[in-house]
């Protein structure tokens, strides 16, 4: 495994840093919430927290607010991280070094999907169904397979990048080294270049369009 340690940009480590936060902070308290009011495929001994689930909905709506900054910097910053058109050629190539790297780029992908679809089906749920014992609403359900999916896309976003980058790369989104070429006023240099990869465009399109409905779905949900 690579000791390596990458120069990451300041931009992606704060960012990167307060999601990654927030996303295991949704990940227990989720599992919280199923726990005090489902358990129907198990439970563990946590103590009873009355407001679990308002905890766990500040939680992700703070999460909401940073995540359209998160995904900005993903497809136009970062965008050689995730999946490109090239990048599924290259998944024909078992075994190599590319076909890690694309997977580890999949990864990171799908992290960004499954991010995207908690928010959607989070956002609309009632806090009344589950003290009421509405356990199989549709929404619910589909709020959970999300989590599942969350937790499942975060492991696998690890696990390849401890293989293409090892501890290093693990490790670099934590470094406070900061290059002079990377301070605030050079952050969003090349932001607004243009990219027509259409399986990017397609991804982008579905991220942002689950931010949209994040936000205006339940004003007419009522």
């Amino acid at each position: 495994m690579s000791q390596f340690r990458p120069y990451q940009p300041a931009l992606l480590r704060i960012l990167h840093g307060v999601a990654a936060v927030l996303v295991l902070l949704a990940i227990v308290s989720g599992f919280w919430v199923y726990n005090t009011y489902d358990k129907r495929w198990g439970s563990v001994a946590l103590p009873t927290l009355n407001d679990i689930q308002g905890i766990h909905g500040t939680i992700a709506v703070t999460f909401l607010l940073l995540f359209p900054f998160f995904a900005l910097y993903s497809f136009h910053l970062g965008d050689r991280r995730l999946v490109r058109s090239p990048s599924l050629a290259q998944l024909k190539q078992v075994g190599k070094p590319v076909w890690w790297i694309s997977i580890h780029r999949l990864a990171n992908t799908l992290m960004l999907l499954a991010a995207t679809f908690a928010l959607v089906t989070g956002r609309m749920m009632k806090e009344e169904w589950l003290p009421a014992g509405e356990i199989d609403r549709p929404w619910y359900l589909a709020h959970l397979m999300a989590w599942i999916c969350t937790i499942a896309s975060l492991a696998l976003h690890l696990l390849f990048g401890a293989k293409v980058g090892g501890l290093g790369l693990l490790t670099s989104i934590f470094g406070r080294k900061m290059r002079e070429d990377d301070t605030p006023r050079f952050w969003l240099r090349g932001f607004w270049k243009n990219d027509s990869d259409p399986i990017l465009k397609i991804i982008k399109f579905l991220v942002f369009g689950g931010i949209f409905l994040a936000f205006i779905l339940p004003v007419f949900y009522l």
